[in-house]
């Protein structure tokens, strides 16, 4: 389902300039931007995967993970394809990566009052927007997330934390917890294995945190990449600064 987008403004000779993310897309007519699931059409940016998820779970919170968050309780849990990183060891790879050369969107019809409807079903506390990247379907996340708000539900992102400021600040009084994924402490690292940068990653943990919302961090160890005791001490002491109570996942 196409759906106007937010976080956008118009350019000069119908370009757009999408502020949704850190990569702040100028997108010219009939292009995509990074995420390839946001698309200039005569000037009007739309996404292309509101309300259409590729997949939809129930997961222990822990799975996110989340130790210190309704801890011991159930998440529903709901993605669309796309994402704002192309990191080359994505574990879900098959559905958050869109191809250039066939850039259909699969997913099935799957609106905000169905996904809570369907976390109320399963007795779960919360709803979860993970496994591809929250941030390119932020529409759908925010409409859903409004919802649940109001039914009750609490709301969690797993997130590479590269939205931008705005998009932050808009979900915040919605939004209750968040996994960011700190994948390393070097600016080569992200340039090489996410095309992305590092700076904007931090700078948005702090953000969301003096914000309110429960942070926990997932760095997810790649020998020979980002598993020197000088960048894993580098990255404990970044957490330490901001609060030596945020958790922090080391993945295998």
């Amino acid at each position: 389902m196409a759906k106007e987008a937010m976080f956008y403004k118009v350019l000069e000779k119908q370009k757009v300039h999408c502020y949704l993310c850190r990569h702040n897309c100028r997108i010219s007519e009939d292009q995509y931007g990074i995420c390839r699931v946001r698309v200039n059409k005569k000037g009007v940016l739309y996404s292309l995967v509101y309300a259409k998820a590729i997949a939809a779970h129930i997961d222990p919170i822990e799975k996110k993970p989340l130790y210190h968050f309704l801890p011991g309780s159930f998440s529903f849990s709901i993605a669309t394809k796309g994402c704002n990183f192309q990191c080359g060891f994505c574990q879900n790879w098959q559905i958050s990566q869109v191809s250039k050369d066939h850039p259909e969107i699969e997913g099935q019809e799957f609106l905000p009052e169905d996904v809570v409807k369907a976390a109320r079903q399963n007795q779960c506390k919360s709803i979860s927007y993970t496994y591809t990247e929250p941030t390119i379907f932020f529409e759908y996340a925010y409409d859903t997330c409004r919802l649940a708000k109001e039914e009750g539900f609490y709301n969690i992102f797993v997130t590479n934390g590269y939205m931008s400021p705005q998009a932050i600040k808009t979900i915040s009084p919605y939004l209750d917890a968040a996994n960011i994924d700190l994948k390393s402490f070097s600016k080569t690292f992200y340039l090489k294995n996410c095309k992305a940068k590092l700076e904007p990653v931090l700078e948005n943990i702090k953000y969301m945190k003096e914000l309110g919302i429960w942070i926990e961090i997932t760095t997810l160890i790649i020998p020979g990449e980002n598993d020197s005791p000088q960048e894993l001490e580098s990255i404990a002491e970044f957490i330490a600064a901001i609060d030596k109570n945020i958790p922090w996942h080391i993945s295998r």
